[in-house]
């Protein structure tokens, strides 16, 4: 028998209601989230506003100063006397010039290579784990610290290091909204593990962008001069090119901007954080929550496997972003209402939403609507791609997609290819929003 949400969300009582929603987003999204496109597409609750129709989603996150990223201001260093991070700023200046700098910078050219030092960290990770391992932490989590630490630069640290700042920054920002219901003293311990991380990373930063350009401007001035002839010579016996070690945190210092670009050199420390805090949880959790969704699918698993196995990895990627359809690391964006607006404006569903609204745009649901995908309940690996909201929509689509489209199904490819995986416990959350322990064992 079908259970009837909107039902029970009737009946209940006005404190009880929002809480049973968030239940459900976290237990029964699917079932949820159906019947909403169905009955109730536009859902008012006491704390805020779901939308759950594919068309009025695109509708809202199209809208960025309408429906505005004023709740990440908080969590990111916006105040009267910092700017913060471009992710907290709504379509002006700022935004649309410091992530243009950055996708010039995150050169997609680099990624074939990238997801080849992707592959070979993860193979080393699962040969040295010799049959079994717990894969959240010593896996999901620790390899795109090393690609941060390679790739990004944010190197000479543990990084362990990387992990707790990336981790307390995503939980604050995410997953501390006033609609998440957190108890007041989880909310304060949150904000102050939070605040513990971003003293800790700033200072790193200061240090690393003073060793960077030391480095940086030594070996171009050597270069310069010609004081590596010796290098030359050994580079044109071994029939190689002179390389030296690249990556992003140097990419932007070598870079002359002129002031007018306004780009000085505390936005290259505040860009080259923001790198390391939306690479390594989100990763970890899409990663864990994919291999999770093969194992617990025998059929499904066995497809996923052949497909690993190919040379080419056109298959095994359409399998994983369909995977993210039905585990994605969330099933909502949130948005701040900054003035009132009619969604679904001539139709039998259209809703007022006062200024000040908060509007979670349920992105599972409108990657499950047949407006989007037909029979979407269904598993079928060639969807098209321009209809999946798991890198976001609109200007604040993730920065660094190209890179996690490539880490993201190396990762599970990887965990895959093994012989006979399978899982040794249950994934556990302990009771937060991010995968903590899936213990994996192999033949």
């Amino acid at each position: 028998m079908t259970k009837n949400y909107l039902a029970e969300y009737d009946a209940a009582n006005e404190s009880e209601k929002y809480p049973l929603v968030q239940q459900w987003m976290m237990t029964e999204a699917l079932p949820f989230f159906k019947q909403l496109r169905a009955e109730r597409p536009v859902l008012v609750t006491p704390e805020c506003t779901l939308l759950a129709l594919f068309t009025d989603v695109r509708d809202v996150l199209q809208m960025p100063k309408v429906f505005t990223v004023d709740l990440y201001k908080p969590k990111m260093g916006v105040t009267d006397t910092d700017v913060g991070y471009l992710m907290a700023h709504d379509d002006d200046a700022l935004h649309y010039r410091e992530k243009s700098i950055m996708q010039g910078m995150l050169n997609r050219d680099d990624i074939p290579q990238v997801r080849e030092n992707i592959r070979k960290s993860a193979q080393k990770i699962l040969r040295d784990a010799g049959g079994n391992i717990e894969i959240v932490n010593n896996y999901c989590r620790m390899v795109p610290a090393l690609m941060v630490q390679d790739y990004f630069g944010l190197d000479g640290i543990n990084p362990k290091k990387l992990l707790k700042w990336s981790y307390w920054n995503q939980y604050n920002t995410f997953h501390n909204q006033p609609f998440d219901l957190n108890a007041p003293e989880k909310f304060d311990s949150i904000i102050e593990e939070h605040g513990k991380c971003s003293v800790e990373l700033v200072d790193y930063m200061t240090v690393l962008m003073v060793r960077k350009i030391l480095t940086v401007k030594i070996k171009d001035r050597i270069f310069a001069t010609g004081l590596t002839v010796l290098n030359i010579l050994r580079a044109i016996v071994k029939k190689s090119p002179i390389i030296m070690k690249d990556d992003i945190v140097k990419r932007m210092l070598r870079t002359s901007f002129a002031a007018q670009v306004d780009f000085p050199l505390t936005r290259i420390g505040t860009n080259a954080g923001g790198l390391l805090i939306g690479s390594v949880e989100t990763t970890s959790q899409a990663v864990a929550q994919v291999i999770q969704f093969f194992i617990d699918r025998p059929e499904l698993l066995v497809k996923a496997k052949v497909a690993s196995a190919q040379k080419d990895t056109t298959e095994i990627d359409g399998m994983v972003w369909e995977a993210l359809r039905f585990v994605p690391i969330s099933p909502y964006m949130f948005r701040q209402a900054s003035e009132d607006y009619t969604v679904a404006k001539g139709t039998d569903r259209e809703t007022k939403i006062p200024k000040g609204t908060n509007v979670l745009t349920l992105t599972q649901s409108a990657m499950f609507d047949t407006y989007a995908y037909d029979n979407p309940e269904a598993f079928q690996a060639d969807r098209n791609w321009y209809h999946n909201f798991n890198y976001g929509f609109g200007s604040h689509d993730c920065l660094g997609k190209y890179v996690g489209m490539a880490m993201i199904p190396e990762m599970v490819r990887q965990v895959l290819l093994l012989d006979n995986v399978n899982a040794a416990s249950e994934m556990d959350y302990k009771k937060g929003p991010f995968p903590e322990s899936y213990d994996l064992k192999w033949t």
